[in-house]
């Protein structure tokens, strides 16, 4: 039975509610990825991977033969170094009883998925798992497919289905939800320092004026 939290703050995201799955950040996806800089995808998805970290977010790392593929990228496992991926022979991560057993132990069931390539491996189990009463949230900038055309495609019959496009910035602004909460924000600010771009930067900037007390008197000559 497909939920309908669409709209309002239930829909809406907090790390309480959610359930991370990343798939396949792997050399050999890397190597024909084309929708984006590679670069990006990387700094993108380990950004995501620390905020959920940090923010105690249950995260399920899984490869697709590995031995073939390629291990993890370093990157990625090091956010998580005692997690060995779930190494899978299936395409379809939501057809792997591995995989879906961890999640259904949370009991959490707004999922939240970033993967190589959009248009097979990250498409496939979110229609799958919306399917299944899932609320599915896919990372955009922290997918990436083999063309921007199959990228663009994967996502629009992903919305079709159900599946809520989100980018990872606008996930941890949900998952902040308000800057009085220190003890959150103590996550978020240096991930998003090291990790944000210009919004990062930004953001620091902030926060040196925010911490700067205010000069007083006149303007020395």
């Amino acid at each position: 039975m497909t939920r309908t939290a669409k709209a309002g703050l239930e829909a809406l995201l907090t790390p309480e509610e959610s359930v991370l799955v990343l798939i396949d950040h792997q050399p050999f996806q890397f190597a024909n990825l084309n929708s984006h800089e590679s670069t990006m995808i990387v700094n993108n998805v380990v950004g995501l991977a620390k905020l959920a970290k940090g923010l105690d977010v249950p995260t399920v790392l899984t490869t697709v033969i590995e031995e073939r593929g390629g291990y993890l990228i370093k990157a990625l496992q090091d956010v998580f170094p005692d997690q060995k991926p779930i190494n899978r022979t299936l395409i379809n991560t939501w057809q792997d009883r591995n995989v879906v057993d961890v999640v259904e132990k949370t009991g959490r069931k707004k999922l939240i998925i970033a993967g190589l390539w959009t248009e097979i491996c990250v498409a496939m189990p979110a229609i799958q798992a919306v399917g299944e009463g899932y609320d599915v949230f896919v990372v955009t900038d922290a997918s990436g497919g083999a063309t921007a055309e199959a990228h663009d495609m994967a996502v629009r019959r992903m919305v079709q289905a159900g599946v809520v496009p989100i980018t990872w910035t606008v996930l941890a602004g949900e998952w902040q939800r308000d800057w009085a909460d220190e003890a959150r924000a103590a996550v978020t600010t240096p991930v998003l320092a090291e990790h944000g771009g210009g919004s990062g930067i930004a953001l620091a900037w902030e926060l040196q004026l925010l911490a700067t007390p205010p000069t007083t008197g006149g303007v020395g000559v």
